[in-house]
């Protein structure tokens, strides 16, 4: 299967999470010391991983790139497609190759795999609580260091959108930037000023919006607003630019501030909390 995920390198993450595991460059590291003395060189394995959760598929061209990465021979045919429900019990990926070296990448595998689909059925489950076409879905910056691209494209293929990437593609003004610039108006001046493109504004009240608009904010970040009130804000932006609901949302209010007329809805937990989905790998020797 061809996989590839703009802005990241598949290859170097194979390869530092594997020399990571395995200790390289440390006093006696650069082995699985287990594989080694307990397997066979010449001993092959064949493998199934499967799911006992039911989940949203996320990351098995990942996982197929850590066997591969040991076993470039390895016969690996992935089984459900990415983004794809799959219910417990479902099969996800045989294998067939070199015992040490499954054995060797299979923690790796299967660390990614649990976390992306534990991130991906995260985010189907909102996106049902919110039941609304209308609204979109989105992530945020809070992601684990160095895994950023990998859980916003987990998100992705549960249903979600992302928000901005990083702090280079567009400006989100907070309270923190308000308070040195003096104002709303004047923190989205300065931006505007910088030549900035795209510039969401945070506000947390209604008597910010005008300000913010007035000085050329092209999206409106309605901050830890109730549903009653982030109505009232839509109503005063009245469709001039984008509007974004955050903070305070879970499984239970996600519905009623996305039926509040905001474009958009973003939540931090999909990527700061979601637990890893139970997937887990049998192997059979061959001989």
């Amino acid at each position: 299967m061809n996989w590839h995920l703009e802005g990241f390198d598949l290859d170097r993450f194979v390869r530092e999470t594997l020399a990571e595991d395995l200790g390289a460059g440390l006093p006696g590291g650069g082995r699985d010391v287990t594989s080694d003395s307990v397997i066979p060189a010449e001993a092959r394995f064949s493998g199934v991983m499967d799911t006992r959760d039911a989940i949203r598929v996320a990351g098995l061209p990942i996982a197929a790139a850590f066997f591969r990465a040991r076993d470039p021979a390895m016969t690996i045919d992935i089984l459900v497609e990415e983004g794809a429900e799959a219910a417990p019990g479902t099969d996800l990926m045989r294998l067939e190759g070199n015992a040490r070296a499954m054995l060797t990448a299979e923690r790796s595998a299967l660390n990614t795999v649990q976390h992306l689909s534990g991130i991906a059925t995260m985010v189907a489950a909102y996106v049902r609580a919110m039941d609304n076409p209308a609204c979109t879905l989105l992530d945020t910056r809070k992601t684990i260091p160095g895994l950023r691209h990998l859980e916003k494209y987990a998100v992705r293929m549960g249903g979600g959108a992302n928000h901005r990437m990083g702090l280079w593609d567009a400006a989100m003004i907070k309270d923190n930037h308000v308070l040195v610039a003096g104002s709303v108006g004047e923190a989205v001046r300065r931006a505007v000023a910088a030549g900035v493109a795209e510039i969401i504004c945070e506000v947390d009240r209604i008597d910010q919006i005008e300000p913010a608009l007035a000085a050329g904010a092209t999206r409106l970040l309605l901050d830890n607003m109730d549903a009653a009130t982030l109505r009232r804000a839509v109503s005063v932006v009245d469709g001039r630019v984008p509007t974004e609901a955050s903070g305070g949302i879970n499984l239970d209010t996600i519905r009623a501030k996305a039926a509040s007329g905001v474009d958009y809805v973003s939540v931090g937990r999909l990527t700061q909390s979601a637990p890893a989905a139970d997937i887990g790998l049998d192997f059979i020797p061959l001989r």
